[in-house]
């Protein structure tokens, strides 16, 4: 009995500390991941900080690229159950001293906790995060590693590294409700050809916004070839002195960004609209999204993220519009249609992820990296 009662009171700690540290490490995701049912909200926090401990990984500038690789291919392992969490926590979270933040730190720290939340989930449920990590941790690196203000080569890229660090983690949520769901699986295959572009429309929001500050870092994740066309040299650009051309680039890439976010919108009216609470998780990532595109197409010369950041007062009405209107179809189309009023539209490729009707899509869905973890035994 005693020992039953330790197990229960460790385990009791590690969803605590999840509960926790989730609004230190994410103000976003703090904001979504409530949005939804207790069982499902676990899950998808649980992923989401699985997602940034391999982040803070690869965004460490103290790290040499070779110890970033060892701790990469170390934490797959840990995630899909041949590797310790306590020996890897304890032997990187020292070496976090250069950019880290205190509380990625201690989430890194704490991983053992997270996996000790991850081992109570199902076996689909953690056969997904284990393939969503192994894919994160292989692919995301191979770009950053090569990255500079010359950008991405092309589009294609783009769309590969996007990939790679947003549109696995829309793969794995089409998995997550799926499971939580039968209707919603009755709806998997239409929600499979969409998915990789939700991630991909906000991620590409993200890189639109963060131009700037991701030029300072010394890395760019443009696409070369756009700009070329126009005549402008990413590596050449200075914040003082911004040609015309280039906004007339940017302003491509936003249509691109808003074509995959009326994706989002497609993605998240398949979900039943009895289920407001993942409508919601969808809704106000879309809308914040929706309204940054809008704020960057309406200052094409901003020159810092801060300029074009949505204000507190824009993001209380976008949640208020998720509540408001989750239920409703028809009134979401009609909301999404105002955010979008003005923004530039551009097509995606034809041959862009296998959104065409019947199309197969490119991107891989099946865990290629083992078993999962195995549950622990009692």
């Amino acid at each position: 009995m005693i020992q039953s009662n330790s197990i229960r009171a460790a385990t009791d700690n590690a969803w605590a500390f999840q509960e926790r540290i989730l609004p230190a490490v994410s103000r976003t995701f703090a904001l979504t991941i409530p949005q939804l049912a207790p069982r499902l909200r676990t899950v998808i926090a649980n992923a989401y900080l699985l997602c940034r401990i391999a982040d803070t990984i690869e965004d460490e500038q103290a790290l040499p690229i070779d110890v970033k690789q060892e701790f990469h291919e170390r934490f797959t392992r840990v995630v899909a159950a041949t590797e310790d969490p306590h020996s890897f926590a304890r032997e990187l979270a020292p070496l976090l001293h250069g950019n880290t933040l205190a509380a990625e730190r201690e989430l890194v720290a704490q991983t053992p906790a997270v996996i000790e939340v991850a081992d109570s989930f199902n076996l689909a449920q953690r056969e997904s995060l284990t393939r969503c990590i192994r894919t994160m941790c292989t692919g995301m690196p191979s770009f950053e590693r090569r990255a500079s203000t010359a950008g991405l080569a092309n589009l294609r890229e783009m769309d590969r590294y996007c990939y790679y660090v947003a549109g696995v983690v829309g793969q794995t949520l089409t998995d997550l409700f799926c499971d939580h769901s039968p209707h919603i699986a009755s709806q998997r295959e239409a929600m499979s050809a969409l998915d990789v572009s939700f991630g991909q429309g906000l991620q590409m929001t993200n890189i639109l916004k963060d131009f700037w500050e991701d030029r300072a870092r010394g890395v760019c994740w443009m696409p070369h070839d756009v700009f070329a066309r126009a005549g402008v040299e990413l590596k050449d650009l200075h914040s003082n002195q911004v040609p015309a051309a280039f906004g007339a680039a940017y302003a491509q890439l936003i249509g691109i960004a808003h074509s995959h976010l009326r994706n989002a919108l497609k993605y998240t009216l398949l979900i039943p609209e009895k289920e407001v609470g993942i409508r919601r998780f969808c809704l106000i990532a879309l809308g914040l999204a929706m309204r940054t595109l809008a704020s960057i197409a309406a200052q094409p010369e901003f020159t810092a993220a801060t300029q074009v950041k949505v204000s507190r007062k824009v993001v209380k009405k976008i949640v208020i519009a998720s509540r408001l209107f989750a239920g409703y179809s028809r009134v979401l189309q009609r909301w999404f249609t105002r955010l979008a009023d003005g923004l530039p539209l551009h097509a995606l490729a034809d041959d862009w992820g296998g959104l065409l009707p019947g199309a197969q899509s490119p991107w891989p869905r099946k865990d290629t990296c083992g078993p999962a973890r195995a549950m622990p035994s009692k």
